[in-house]
């Protein structure tokens, strides 16, 4: 899998364990078997999840326009 462009991005116990894949020529891919939602809070979103919704809203404002994706900010 790593020869076909798979990225082992975070592994435990000195790379035993592989934590995270990503794939770098996909728009937005990342599997996780840890778990980052035990430290998100909601005005302290994990990175994982806050770049996820940021493509997510990047990605309908692309496709739908920016005035179709309403968006509240937390601060």
């Amino acid at each position: 899998l790593v020869d076909a462009g798979l990225v082992l991005a975070g592994t435990f116990q000195e790379g035993r364990l592989v934590e995270i894949v990503e794939l770098p020529d996909h728009p937005w891919f990342v599997a996780s078997q840890f778990h980052p939602e035990f430290k998100s809070r909601p005005t302290r979103p994990a990175p994982l999840f806050r770049e996820f919704v940021g493509a997510a809203l990047a990605r309908a404002r692309a496709r739908f326009g920016v005035d179709a994706v309403p968006v509240q900010s937390l601060s």
